[in-house]
C-alpha cells in the first residue's frame, strides 16, 4: 500500500521549489504542466498529462519517492481538450481518472512508495481553502483530501518560505499526530525523511528529560536532534529541552 501525500498552496508559494533538496537519482518527477523547475538542477522530469503513461510509469520506477506537479492540470488538460463537448460525461470521466490515479498509489504500489500530489487552491462557497479540482463531482461525492492522510499547504510570510501541517481552521490541512510541528520547511526532501521516519515500526524517540516524543524541527530531523544534543549533552533531548540546557549552561558561565 503506496502512501498519497498532498501538496497544496498558491502559485508561487513554493511548492515546486521544495523539491531542490532531492538527488536526481531518488525521486521520479512527473511534469503534468511542462513547466521547468524553479532551480538550477540535472532530474530527468517525465513529462505527461496522460494517465495511462503516468501509471504505466509509477507501476515500473524502482524509486520510492515520486512526486506530480502539478496534478490539478491532469484535470484541467482534460477538460480543456474536452470543453467542447456536451453534456456532463466529460466531468465524470475527469473525476474517475483522477479518483483512479490515487487508488492505484494506495492499493498497488509498494508499502514504501510515497507519491506527492502538488496542487493548486480554491475558495469553496463557505471561503475554506482546498485542493483545485474541476466539475462537482469530486468534491460533492468524494472530496478530494478525504483520500489523502497527510495534506500540507505551501505558505510565505516575509520573504520565507515554509509548509503548515495542521489545519488554521479554514482549510484542509492534517497531518497524523506527532509527524510535524505546526510549520516546518519548505523542503520536502525533509518532509520525505519524516514520513519515513515516522512509519518506520519503530518506537518514537523520548526526550530523556520530559519523556516527551522528540519531534523534527523546521530545520532538523528526529536523528538529527538526537545526535546533536547527545554530543553536547550526553543524553537525547527534545529542542525545548535542549534550549533550557543550553539557557542554564550560559547562566552558569557567568
Amino acid at each position: 500500500m503506496g502512501t498519497p501525500v498532498l501538496i497544496i498552496g498558491a502559485s508561487g508559494s513554493g511548492k515546486s521549489a521544495s523539491l531542490r533538496n532531492f538527488k536526481e537519482d531518488e525521486v521520479l518527477i512527473i511534469n503534468v504542466s511542462g513547466k521547468p523547475l524553479p532551480f538550477r538542477n540535472r532530474h530527468n522530469t517525465f513529462l505527461s498529462d496522460d494517465y495511462q503513461a503516468i501509471l504505466q510509469k509509477i507501476r515500473t520506477t524502482a524509486l520510492k519517492s515520486i512526486v506530480i506537479d502539478d496534478c490539478q492540470y491532469l484535470m484541467a488538460n482534460e477538460y480543456m481538450r474536452r470543453a467542447k463537448e456536451n453534456g456532463f460525461q466529460k466531468f465524470t470521466d475527469i473525476g474517475r481518472n483522477y479518483w483512479d490515479l490515487i487508488q492505484v498509489v494506495i492499493r498497488e504500489l509498494p508499502h514504501d512508495v510515497i507519491v506527492y500530489f502538488l496542487g493548486h487552491t480554491e475558495l469553496d462557497q463557505n471561503g475554506s481553502e482546498k485542493f483545485k479540482t474541476i466539475g462537482k463531482m469530486l468534491d460533492e461525492k468524494i472530496t478530494i483530501e478525504g483520500m489523502y492522510t497527510i495534506v500540507l499547504k505551501a505558505c510565505s510570510k516575509d520573504g520565507q518560505y515554509f509548509f503548515t501541517t495542521q489545519t488554521n481552521g479554514a482549510d484542509t490541512v492534517k497531518s497524523p499526530m506527532g509527524m510535524f510541528e505546526p510549520a516546518i520547511p519548505n523542503d520536502l526532501k525533509l518532509v520525505d525523511v519524516i514520513i519515513r521516519d515516522y512509519y518506520s515500526g519503530e518506537e518514537p524517540e523520548k526526550c530523556e528529560d520530559c519523556t516527551g516524543y522528540i519531534k523534527a524541527t523546521k530545520s532538523q530531523t528526529v536523528k538529527d536532534i538526537i545526535a546533536g544534543t547527545k554530543a553536547k549533552t550526553g543524553k537525547q533531548l527534545c529542542s525545548k529541552c535542549y534550549k533550557g540546557w543550553v539557557k542554564l549552561h550560559e547562566t552558569e558561565g557567568v
